[in-house]
């Protein structure tokens, strides 16, 4: 990859000093590397280098090495290699040569993108209507894109033409579909003879101007549909073929794959990891087709899922730096940046967002709106012109908790809130290690103590003692689901209360929205309840993923279901959480450090006898596989790249006696509670736990 791009001859990089990243495959791991940069294919096919020869670096890194050679040029076309030493091989493995394009170089950290792809979908289901030769057309899924039809007529004439989400009959497409469930009925005036036609879609005004993302003139307006309907005037003017043209980001379905011995859950990935690449047509993070506006909880959880389904990083780079500067109303959204910012080093290994953005992700903690005991407020009269202009909006900010607001299992919505505390907890935490992955140390130990501040402020003031769960906030006897998910999830709870605390969410079920669905399901698992998250995943209840499927959505929709939000849309990615939770979740598979140099791998099953999964990562693709009778055996394969090490955590489940096996072998892994874990080098493994024989 160069800056982030696996085609970057297709895109555009616009630094000078692009990032160069490469997969070492093979079970050989690197010890040194030589990266050649020409100005034609022809110089490095000759092993020259003109613009940069690094020469032979004794290192093992393969991630974001920067470019270091002579000036590049704006608006050229450039071609690089990179020759690999190994541990035990004498000779050099050589890459293949790649092209990449460079754009402007603006000022700071310019995103590298990607254009916007269309890809033809053809029907998967045609029914031809009656003697007037109306047509219906099923695409299988729901896309943002436009139609394209071919129409025989022996005169000039116009045809009627109706897409939508929804079916009001079987080949009928419903008109009024309530909410924000897409229809559009768009007239075509056709000429004599037998013609191709693509739709211009015509503009919604809300979604199609400031502040919504506007779709690139070249690629046109969309709109989400999953059926077509085509009405004629004339028995001999008929359609004889239509085509979906979906948009979408540059994508890889190949990247990542699930399955398991549950039927649903493997539905409700299918959904999530679709949706994901479906409502990429914009080519940044919206939140759906309503409104098509950036939202930086909305996009948080994209960026979550779009890193666990594709080895594709530019787009959560682009929308993470369009929010830095168009930020949004909700309190908790602005310190969703400090977590973007995060996670993305955490998955890239790549520091010049953070330093690009560090002051402005300081003020986006909200620091500015602390009391002496470290809790904040925006009813407080701290926030005032000078915090709004530090995190770039104009309009005071006020809590969400949840939305729908119905959502919000009776939240008192207090002055000084739980929620809003406890994702200022959180953003303080983590703006610690970005402090500290700058060298900026006095301000980590100034993010740690804050932390800290606040940490024993919300246990102490925030937490009912006898109820043993948190309350809303300050001055309030009600505790809401809420109030308990976000201390769970952000490791704030003490040790000797997290039982009482998991045992109340978990008693709670999905009594929150689609968006806080995130954070119950991240509380669940730090907790270990992960029977209680698997079974949410995998409901058939109203609150559910399954209710998505089963109403006939096939991208995660805005809300459970129309009672809880009559003006949803059923294009919203924020629904598709199960894309990153079954990944860092149920697989328990996320990164230790910085660029996936070393990765953890702690499954929590939740009684499944049966997963396979593969997770797309900078350094190559993580494949795991576990087969479980849950009594005598836990078995678990593992293949990470060869540069890359792993802690992995093999369940003990209700194995009595038990023993780990690796490759076969008996050995004396850590035992800490539920699991064995192991350190362990790139490549293929085998872990078993086992009943203890008698001669053992």
């Amino acid at each position: 990859m160069v800056e982030f791009l696996r085609n970057p001859s297709q895109g555009t990089v616009n630094t000078p000093l692009p990032g160069f990243s490469w997969i070492v495959n093979g079970s050989d791991p690197q010890i040194s590397y030589q990266i050649l940069v020409s100005s034609s294919r022809k110089e490095l096919e000759a092993g020259k280098g003109d613009l940069w020869n690094s020469g032979k670096i004794s290192s093992e890194q393969s991630v974001n090495v920067s470019y270091q050679g002579q000036p590049l040029k704006p608006d050229k076309t450039f071609f690089w290699s990179v020759r690999v030493g190994t541990r035990k091989s004498k000779s050099l493995l050589i890459s293949g040569i790649q092209e990449f394009k460079t754009g402007s170089f603006g000022s700071g950290a310019s995103i590298s993108v990607m254009p916007l792809i269309k890809d033809t979908i053809q029907p998967a289901k045609v029914v031809r209507k009656n003697s007037l030769g109306n047509y219906f057309a099923d695409f299988g899924k729901d896309a943002f894109g436009t139609l394209r039809v071919q129409i025989e007529s022996p005169k000039a004439d116009s045809v009627m033409i109706h897409l939508g989400e929804k079916l009001e009959a079987p080949a009928h497409v419903k008109r009024n579909p309530g909410g924000t469930i897409r229809y559009r009925f768009i007239g075509l005036l056709v000429e004599k003879g037998v013609h191709w036609y693509t739709l211009t879609i015509p503009h919604i005004p809300r979604n199609s101007q400031t502040p919504a993302i506007v779709m690139p003139a070249e690629v046109g307006e969309v709109t989400p549909f999953r059926y077509c309907e085509i009405e004629t005037y004339s028995p001999s003017t008929v359609c004889k073929s239509a085509v979906q043209i979906a948009v979408h980001y540059y994508w890889d379905d190949s990247q990542s794959s699930f399955s398991c011995s549950d039927t649903i859950l493997n539905q409700v990935w299918n959904l999530s990891k679709y949706s994901i690449k479906a409502t990429s047509f914009s080519g940044i993070y919206v939140d759906g087709d309503r409104e098509r506006i950036p939202y930086e909880a909305d996009a948080y959880i994209n960026q979550l899922g779009h890193y666990c389904t594709d080895r594709e990083y530019s787009m959560a780079r682009h929308s993470h730096q369009y929010l830095m500067v168009h930020p949004t109303w909700p309190t908790e959204w602005i310190m969703h940046s400090v977590m973007m910012a995060y996670t993305d080093y955490l998955y890239t290994g790549d520091k010049r967002l953070l330093a690009e953005f560090y002051k402005d992700l300081k003020f986006k903690t909200l620091v500015s709106l602390e009391r002496a005991d470290g809790l904040i407020s925006t009813r407080t009269g701290l926030l005032n012109e000078a915090v709004l202009r530090d995190i770039h909006i104009k309009e005071p900010i006020r809590d969400i908790v949840d939305w729908p607001i119905v959502e919000r299992d009776g939240n008192e919505m207090p002055k000084v809130s739980t929620v809003i505390n406890a994702f200022h907890y959180e953003a303080l935490k983590l703006m610690a290690i970005i402090a500290s992955a700058l060298g900026n140390f006095g301000d980590e130990a100034f993010f740690k103590l804050r932390a800290e501040t606040v940490k024993l402020a919300i246990n102490g003031k925030l937490f009912d003692p006898d109820k043993k769960i948190y309350l809303d906030g300050e001055g309030s006897s009600h505790g809401s689901l809420h109030s308990n998910i976000f201390p769970l999830a952000f490791g704030i709870v003490p040790d000797g209360s997290t039982s009482a605390v998991a045992e109340y969410v978990a008693s709670k079920g999905m009594a929150c929205s689609v968006y806080a669905a995130q954070y119950l399901l991240e509380a669940l698992y730090a907790a270990g309840e992960d029977n209680v998250a698997l079974d949410l995943m995998r409901s058939t209840g109203e609150r559910s993923w399954w209710n998505m499927i089963k109403s006939g959505s096939t991208i995660t929709m805005e809300a459970w279901d129309e009672k809880f939000k009559p003006n949803l849309d059923w294009n919203h990615a924020w629904g598709a959480v199960p894309a990153n939770m079954i990944t860092r979740g149920l697989w328990g598979i996320v990164p230790l450090t910085p660029g996936f140099g070393a990765v953890q791998i702690k499954p929590q099953t939740g009684g499944l006898g049966f997963s396979k999964i593969k997770v797309p990562s900078i350094r190559g693709s993580i494949n795991c596989e576990f087969h479980s009778d849950n009594l005598t055996r836990f078995d678990l394969s593992v293949s990470i790249p060869v540069n890359m090490k792993a802690i992995v955590s093999v369940p003990v489940r209700s194995i009595l006696n038990p023993v780990l096996y690796i490759d076969e072998k008996q050995i004396d892994g850590i035992r800490s509670g539920k699991y064995f874990s192991v350190e362990t080098e790139g490549g293929s493994h085998q872990f078993s736990v086992r009943e203890r024989r008698k001669q053992e």
